[in-house]
């Protein structure tokens, strides 16, 4: 009886509130939600190392984000020397050899990776500080053995070969050397002439040169305090010493005065990779950072963009087409619009890249173009947060590229003033 009057109920409940939703209107949208990333805790030791660390205690696990903030720097014919360091890195230490580091790290389940910019460092919060400390040796105290050096090197030669008739591969380092020319950081590439002289001994001369501790940064991010982070890093990483990094000199690149083709024969290409690039000026204290995200987005951010319903839905040209821009505080970012097409409409599908290109400077984008990728930016942005190292990414970035203490925080809320006429 009993459970029949509370079924009764509970129909009435549901007819009554059915009866008052119109469902044939559309929801109106709630207000851009409040983004809060954690605003990290500083300090800065003796040695210029700093420290950030932002306190988030739903999970017991704690990462570690290394960075070396150098500015960029020219290879020359030794391009590849800053990969093979990476490569080298992270192969134990000085005082704990490689299969043993390696075996200890599985067996606390942990990630741990150094490089040649820095490194990073995931675990559960009891095994944190052991973690943490590895990560430091490994960093300070690299074993460059000869063995493990040709092992790298023959790995690196036999990937070049394998990719010598990759159209994929051959498309970036065209793009790259165009963009930035090839007496620049961006524009030179790795050939096996410029690996083959590269030497063991030049692994720990680059070392010395990048690896100081005025130009690092910590980032920690976890189920950790401040004091308890301040006091690990000062333990492990506190007697890092400073140094003098000397910066290459190149040029600036330069964008040429009227649109030039560019073409590359790849007889063993069943497609052709076409890209329409440039450079600009543009980091995140730009003015026109937020137009510009969002106009990228719109262009050819992703399946709903103008690039790929244009070159894919409407003329079946190619499985995909977009377009991306790389903010950068050091040196022009490189703007591009590209897809790979069948090789019976490469002429075709660069006209398309051009007309659509054109088309945002000439025509007003509508309020649904707009509305859907803010909508779409928002949920990207809210989803970032679940991940630490996002998060330390964040933080890296307003240290080092001068932004405002809330940038992130107050992101979404630049994005949604975007308008028509600022695109």
């Amino acid at each position: 009886m009993i459970r029949a009057l509370i079924l009764l109920i509970c129909i009435a409940f549901l007819s009554n509130v059915q009866a008052q939703v119109d469902r044939s209107i559309q929801p109106q949208p709630g207000p851009a939600p409040a983004v809060n990333f954690g605003t990290p805790k500083e300090h800065q030791f003796k040695n210029g190392l700093t420290l950030m660390v932002v306190e988030n205690h739903k999970l017991p696990q704690v990462s570690a984000s290394l960075r070396i903030d150098n500015p960029l720097s020219v290879e020359g014919e030794k391009a590849g020397v800053s990969s093979l360091l990476s490569r080298m890195m992270g192969k134990g230490s000085k005082n704990v050899p490689k299969d043993e580091f390696e075996e200890e790290v599985d067996f606390m389940g942990a990630r741990l990776s150094v490089n040649a910019g820095g490194g990073y460092a995931n675990s559960l919060k009891r095994y944190f500080p052991r973690v943490f400390e590895m990560m430091a040796d490994a960093t300070l105290n690299p074993d460059f053995l000869a063995e493990e050096f040709q092992k790298e090197v023959a790995k690196t030669l036999e990937g070049l070969k394998s990719n010598e008739k990759d159209v994929k591969t051959a498309a970036r380092r065209v793009e790259n050397l165009l963009s930035y020319g090839k007496d620049h950081p961006y524009g030179e590439y790795i050939s096996e002439e410029s690996i083959k002289n590269v030497s063991l001994d030049d692994l720990p001369q680059l070392y010395q040169k990048n690896f100081h501790a005025q130009n690092a940064y910590i980032t920690i991010v976890g189920d950790i305090d401040f004091k308890t982070a301040k006091k690990l890093t000062k333990k492990y990483f506190g007697k890092w010493s400073k140094g003098k990094v000397t910066p290459s000199s190149f040029p600036q690149p330069e964008n040429v005065s009227q649109t030039q083709i560019a073409f590359v024969e790849m007889p063993n290409a069943v497609q052709s990779e076409v890209s329409v690039l440039s450079t600009a000026s543009v980091d995140r204290n730009t003015p026109d950072y937020y137009a510009l995200t969002i106009a990228n987005q719109i262009l050819g951010g992703g399946g709903e963009a103008r690039l790929f319903l244009n070159l894919r839905e409407d003329k079946g040209y190619t499985y995909g087409s977009y377009s991306r821009f790389n903010t950068n505080h050091k040196t022009k970012s490189q703007l591009r619009a590209f897809a790979a097409v069948r090789n019976a409409v490469t002429d075709s599908a660069v006209v398309q890249l051009l007309y659509e290109i054109n088309r945002m400077s000439k025509e007003r984008v509508t309020e649904e173009e707009l509305k859907l990728i803010k909508e779409k930016y928002a949920g990207s942005l809210i989803r970032s947060m679940e991940d630490p190292e996002n998060i330390a990414n964040f933080a890296f970035n307003t240290k080092t590229q001068n932004l405002p203490p809330h940038f992130y925080n107050e992101l979404l809320k630049n994005i949604q003033k975007v308008s028509r006429e600022d695109i």
